[in-house]
């Protein structure tokens, strides 16, 4: 998996690259931790994400929740195969998907 981070002010963004799972899922944690302090606005890109297990479901929803304290998150990019796996879970109600 590869993260690649942009900061631009208050606006984080970042994008994951290949399987967030439980192997990987801790590498994202300690990153998204580390730089997201002063961020009212975090955009994840999704877009080159192959897979998403139960423990990037919990990253994602531990994100959501520091983000709904101190701004806002939005998901982009999401292919078929990772919005069935937020259909399915109820994690499209959840986040804000674009």
């Amino acid at each position: 998996m590869d993260i690649i981070k942009n900061k631009d002010g208050s606006a984080l963004n970042v994008s994951v690259i290949g399987r967030l799972d439980t192997s990987t899922a801790p590498e994202l944690e300690s990153s998204l931790k580390e730089s997201i302090d002063g961020v009212t606005e975090l955009t994840m890109d999704l877009a080159g994400m192959e897979y998403i297990s139960s423990a990037g479901l919990r990253v994602l929803l531990s994100m959501q929740k520091t983000m709904n304290a101190q701004g806002a998150m939005k998901v982009t990019g999401v292919n078929d195969t990772v919005m069935e796996i937020f259909e399915v879970t109820g994690f499209a109600d959840i986040l804000t998907i674009e």
